[in-house]
């Protein structure tokens, strides 16, 4: 535990697991009246990974490998650890679906760490982004020094249900076939340098549509499925309230959102074309042309929860990012959830 109060946290390491099957749209609708094309054309999605079963690849095989690869970059050690968060939607080890015991006390068990407390946290895809929050608050109260956020998710159980289950396009669960599954681990710790901190994570809920998107047994048949009224959930209206978020929480601490001057604009990967939407809308609130905003859709898909981590990882990886320039997560969640994390990484290698 720490001896004194942090006034901000920071992402500290940062690890990422892809299983390494690619399946392409034509694969995973092989057999299926939908057209493999339509796909690409209404997503940007051209393959996605897909675990392995048979290789006993699932939610919690790839969270304990994320947080592995994660701590290999670490200063610290898993024993080091006072908190370890899960925040996967799938939660599927060994073919079920499970909630007891919790995937963080599994991960914290297979991991080493021993000493954390650990408990799941669920909010949709914006489950990693409120492991990060509670951990954020946590270490600037002075009640913990460092923590794991982990998510592994197996998301493409839902896929496998649509390609089954689907007769044509225009149908709620076609969202389903855009997921990719992945983990990511987030090591976040105590900051004391401004060029490598989070400066902001911030949440709301309005649960008031939270019917537009669920997860639920499949109406057909076995399967996990999921129900998406898309249109409703990219509404222009829902879509901007997220944006004035953003920009009313900036103002509320007596700045403007431009005046953070972010150089990447990470956004959920929903879709190349809801991508699109939101960094037009990002540019209209905040009054300044939108920053470079990278994206992983054609070749991963979207992987839930993960999703900001792995862009976030994928450039590190390839050198695109800055190091030391600050960025801009923007959340966009069934729930509906929307929010921010606004925040510069110089230190942290992949």
């Amino acid at each position: 535990m720490p001896d004194a109060k942090p006034s901000h946290s920071r992402i500290e390491s940062l690890g990422c697991v892809l299983p390494p099957t690619v399946v392409t749209n034509a694969e995973l609708l092989a057999g299926t009246p939908v057209p493999a094309g339509v796909v690409e054309k209404v997503t940007g999605v051209k393959t996605r990974r897909m675990c392995d079963p048979s290789l006993g690849e699932d939610s919690h095989s790839l969270a304990v490998a994320a947080a592995a690869d994660c701590l290999s970059r670490s200063r610290y050690a898993a024993a080091d650890l006072d908190v370890v968060v899960s925040a996967s939607i799938t939660r599927i080890r060994a073919g079920r679906l499970t909630f007891e015991p919790s995937f963080a006390a599994g991960i914290a068990r297979e991991i080493g760490a021993t000493a954390a407390l650990t408990f799941d946290v669920g909010n949709a895809c914006a489950g990693t982004m409120t492991g990060i929050l509670l951990l954020d608050r946590l270490i600037r109260a002075g009640k913990a020094g460092r923590g794991l956020v982990v998510s592994g998710e197996q998301a493409t159980a839902i896929s496998r249900t649509a390609a089954r289950e689907l007769r044509q396009a225009r149908d709620p669960r076609f969202a389903s076939l855009t997921v990719g599954d992945s983990g990511v681990a987030v090591l976040v710790d105590g900051s004391a340098d401004p060029a490598d901190r989070i400066h902001d994570v911030h949440l709301q809920t309005s649960a008031g549509y939270s019917g537009l998107c669920l997860a639920l047994p499949s109406d057909q048949g076995p399967g996990i499925a999921m129900y998406t009224d898309t249109r409703g959930q990219q509404h222009p209206e829902r879509m901007e309230g997220g944006a004035r978020f953003i920009a009313d929480t900036f103002a509320r601490s007596g700045r403007a959102w431009a005046d953070a001057r972010h150089e990447r604009l990470i956004q959920h990967q929903i879709s190349a074309s809801a991508v699109d939407r939101m960094n037009r809308l990002a540019a209209r609130v905040s009054g300044e042309a939108a920053p470079p905003s990278p994206t992983v859709l054609a070749e991963l898909g979207n992987t839930a929860t993960t999703s900001h981590f792995v862009v976030l990882h994928d450039q590190l990886e390839r050198g695109e990012h800055p190091l030391g320039g600050p960025f801009l997560m923007v959340v966009a969640a069934s729930g509906i959830v929307s929010g921010f994390l606004s925040a510069t990484v110089s230190s942290v290698k992949v």
